[in-house]
């Protein structure tokens, strides 16, 4: 018997290589819905299904049990009709749902190594556990039954762990943008300085990128993902409808009972042997996105702490460097960043594996699957773990951003002065332009070569030129005339935040149903100290939570 494969499962784990997305950057819960445990378990429950199924739609199901030991006859889409009942189908059943959570993962390993096929060998495995029922598991099925189906519910629970991930940032950021909607601050362009925002507009662009994301997880958990359900060796049901002596109705029903158990209302009308490949790269790639928005606004906060204008969140006894005492570093942002750009990788070989399924299948998914689908999971739970850390410790220095606008402003105020001049003084335009762009040239000089503060409104001040303006010229560089509609559109994103949530969260809003409020909403919300739906939820004030959020103003 080989051996080599069952060394290599059994060996100390302390000397294989360990992902760090397992080992160090996600939930608990997301490693759970992809662990070995919880994918074996999944394959058992729905050869349950099946059976329950098969049963409920009469199904003469037959099998030998003798003297406690598992016959050789192990089922298949081939099967025979010719064995005798000996044993009662409902204690068969109720075998497999004794046995369900109990797995010999050892003993699977080297089922595996023998036959070199990880599906047949937890049939074997499960079989010799549940010896009564071993002549209906797996019955009329494919491998894909269980591989594909089991994926697709640990996908759908993915989603279901990432959007409320996702909510929470928006909410923590929100607070943030609340809290800062009328500091001013230098906007840029080019990394150059610009028309002046606030700082809590330019949160908003963060938030609104997160609500695309929030739309589009939501959008593939509800109607992207369904079932691939029963449907044979290459997707025409034949070995099914062999079962149902021809009954075409029969065979459709199996499908239906089988999705609902899973809680499917969904279910692929037309498969292959698998479900369509094309259906990872449409899940894969909203994380991808989902990235693209991580990577933008930890790059757009790595850059505004180079101007000391807003941090991340520092612990006290936190070390930036091992040389440079002085050092603090967005470790939080530069990780984000690094799993970032990962799962935005995810995408490039979901498309290459969709392209290469050749008619009804060929194998060159497999593999490339058990690491991109997980990982992208992974990946993107764990960058929604530090940015709503970031968002929730995140330092914002007013007085360092009121600095460095004052340092600009001068510069932008340009175009006011002129209008001002040509409208008070008759001023020719293109005169007082190039007054102006002299003392600006001078004055950026000034701030370059000799390290100076911008001195343009004392040039302003001492040229008799621009006397008629020199009692206004406060009033023309008040930041906050610069900003246009930005407290107001931050203002707006408030409500319209409340209603997107409600929209994606699937709330019947403005009527609001509470119950479904209390189970969804609020615990995405995550104002609960329980995040397990209908369990531990208090009663909630809407309004309450309303005013708090975005304010009596709003």
């Amino acid at each position: 018997m080989k051996t080599s494969g069952l060394r290599s499962v059994m060996q100390d784990t302390t000397e294989l290589f360990e992902s760090p997305l397992n080992s160090r950057y996600a939930s608990a819960a997301m490693k759970f819905n992809f662990s070995a445990k919880r994918k074996v378990t999944l394959w058992r429950q729905l050869w349950i299904w099946l059976a329950e199924a098969q049963k409920e739609l009469g199904v003469e199901i037959t099998g030998r049990y003798a003297n406690n030991s598992v016959t050789k006859y192990l089922p298949g889409p081939s099967f025979s009709k010719s064995m005798s009942i000996f044993l009662p189908l409902d204690e068969q059943l109720e075998e497999m749902r004794v046995k369900m959570n109990d797995v010999d993962f050892e003993k699977a390993a080297i089922e595996e190594v023998q036959r070199r096929h990880d599906v047949m060998a937890h049939v074997y495995v499960f079989a010799s556990a549940c010896p009564k029922a071993s002549p209906i598991i797996h019955l009329g099925a494919t491998s894909c039954f269980v591989g594909d189906n089991a994926d697709l519910i640990c996908l759908r629970h993915a989603f279901e762990l990432l959007a409320p991930k996702v909510a929470r940032c928006i909410d923590r950021v929100v607070t943030r943008a609340r809290q800062y909607r009328d500091v001013v601050c230098l906007g840029r362009t080019h990394l150059q300085p610009a028309q002046p925002t606030t700082v809590g507009r330019r949160m908003c662009l963060w938030i609104q990128e997160l609500l695309m994301d929030l739309e589009n997880i939501e959008r593939a958990r509800d109607h992207l993902i369904r079932f691939r359900g029963t449907k044979g060796a290459i997707g025409t049901q034949a070995s099914f409808l062999d079962l149902f002596d021809g009954d075409n109705n029969k065979v459709l029903r199996l499908d239906e009972l089988v999705a609902a158990k899973a809680g499917f209302s969904k279910v692929w009308m037309v498969t292959g042997q698998t479900y369509p490949r094309k259906l990872d790269t449409e899940l894969v790639s909203v994380l991808s996105s989902l990235g693209a928005t991580v990577h933008k606004i930890c790059t757009d906060i790595r850059l505004l702490a180079s101007f000391k204008e807003i941090e991340e969140p520092f612990e006290s006894d936190q070390i930036g460097s091992s040389a440079m005492p002085y050092k603090r570093n967005p470790i939080r942002c530069e990780r984000a960043c690094a799993l970032a750009r990962l799962l935005m990788a995810q995408a490039a070989p979901c498309l290459a594996t969709a392209s290469v399924q050749w008619l009804e299948r060929s194998l060159d998914d497999s593999a490339i699957r058990r690491i991109v689908l997980p990982e992208a999971c992974l990946a993107a739970d764990a960058c929604l773990s530090i940015l709503q850390n970031v968002f929730e410790g995140l330092v914002v220095y007013p007085k360092v951003i009121e600095r460095n606008l004052l340092s600009e402003l001068p510069f932008l105020a340009s175009e006011r002065i002129i209008v001002r001049m040509v409208t008070l003084k008759q001023a020719n335009r293109q005169e007082c332009h190039e007054r102006l762009r002299t003392h600006s040239q001078a004055a950026g000089a000034v701030v370059k070569m000799e390290g100076r503060p911008n001195d343009l409104v004392d040039r302003l001040m001492a040229d008799t030129y621009f006397k008629p303006v020199h009692s206004e010229l406060a009033q023309l560089l008040d930041p906050k005339a610069f900003i246009g509609r930005a407290p107001e559109q931050v203002s707006f994103k408030f409500k319209f935040i409340l209603l997107i949530l409600a929209s994606c969260l699937s709330l019947n809003m403005p009527v609001l149903r509470l119950s479904i409020i209390r189970t969804k909403y609020f615990a995405v919300l995550d104002v609960t100290t329980s995040l397990t739906v209908g369990v531990g939820l208090a009663p909630f004030n809407f309004s309450s939570f309303i005013n708090e959020r975005i304010g009596e103003s709003f």
